[in-house]
């Protein structure tokens, strides 16, 4: 942290007086994400007849209004989108039939993430999956092959978010003893899903509508994925044991400020803000960017432009001794000089 950046604490406190929901501006932002989304799929739909990439390259920004929805999700999830707790978790569960992301579930999941981002005693729920050094030179060869192909960038961005979205959430994987309520969260989106592409495909027919909206969620879902990846996963990012754990350290230095140009900001509703959101998971996504303007300091912290992102994706195994993330090179080339060393 910077001389001229709070005590993190009491920044935290500080932070209290941006978390609170204005929902006509909630109501404004879903209408403004909803409505397009709608637009624009009617028209890649109808552009099919003039010519397949016509309808392809409409998909695109379609593709980026679906993530601005699942966003809008996220933050209902966080009960921050809209002032009463009923309207934010109905219009999650509704958002979640086209986002496909049965809401309950994956709220749930990801309270997990908040509470113990960066905290090596407790990986699991809603994270990306990390080894340290040690962890990784420990397992059999045959588990350090799965880590790797896991961390193959064609996996973690291509074949796992479809995965992830299309096959996993209709299930409560990690959740399957948990009672009747995640899977009545996962079994209800299930149905409000099955009703949903019956009807569209009733309206628009079988083979168009896969055509238009298949390509749509699965580029939304990596650039979802994406999304989250570079949150977290960065060179200089945070980690620690449970009894040096802090999460307000892991909040501010362990997720990263994405800065990406203006339409980006929009399309991700300013998530790449995350080591305020982290900091403070109640503010709402449309006032994320009025903390930055009153708290320029907090601007620098975990910058990283769209550019300086790609360098994370090599990134893959946590150095507790340098406390870094590097590559598998990296980590190969480390354990060669120490060899060479002893």
């Amino acid at each position: 942290m910077t001389q001229n950046t709070p005590d993190i604490r009491a920044l935290a406190q500080l932070l209290a007086r941006y978390r609170e929901p204005d929902s006509a501006r909630g109501v404004l932002e879903l209408v403004i994400t909803a409505v397009p989304f709608l637009a624009i799929w009617a028209l890649a739909w109808h552009a099919f007849d003039s010519g397949y990439w016509l309808g392809l390259l409409l998909e695109v920004p379609a593709a980026g209004l679906l993530v601005r929805l699942f966003m809008i999700q996220h933050d209902c999830g966080h009960g921050s989108f809209f002032r009463s707790r009923f309207v934010n978790d109905w219009v999650g569960r509704a958002i979640g039939v086209v986002t496909l992301t049965p809401y309950d579930y994956w709220r749930h999941n990801h309270a997990h993430h908040h509470a113990g981002s960066g905290n090596l005693d407790h990986r699991g729920l809603g994270d990306i999956d990390t080894l340290t050094l040690r962890e990784f030179h420990t397992q059999s060869r045959w588990r350090r092959m799965l880590y790797r192909l896991y961390r193959h960038p064609l996996v973690m961005f291509g074949v796992g978010p479809t995965y992830l979205f299309i096959l996993k959430h209709r299930l409560p994987v990690g959740m399957m003893r948990g009672g009747w309520k995640p899977w009545l969260s996962t079994m209800g989106t299930n149905a409000g899903i099955a009703i949903f592409v019956a009807g569209a495909m009733w309206l628009v027919g079988y083979g168009p509508f896969l055509l238009v909206h298949l390509p749509i969620v699965v580029l939304a879902a990596s650039i979802g994925v994406w999304l989250f990846y570079v949150q977290h996963q960065f060179e200089d990012t945070y980690w620690s044991h449970g009894e040096d754990w802090s999460f307000h350290e892991s909040a501010l230095h362990g997720s990263s400020h994405y800065h990406l140009p203006g339409v980006l900001r929009w399309f991700t509703a300013n998530i790449g803000i995350h080591h305020i959101h982290h900091l403070s998971s109640r503010i709402p996504c449309y006032r994320l960017p009025d903390v930055l303007r009153d708290h320029p300091q907090l601007a620098n912290i975990g910058r990283m432009t769209l550019l300086q992102s790609l360098k994370s994706v090599p990134l893959v195994l946590w150095d507790e001794e340098r406390l870094q993330l590097v590559s598998f090179a990296e980590a190969r080339a480390r354990v060669h000089a120490r060899s060479v060393g002893t």
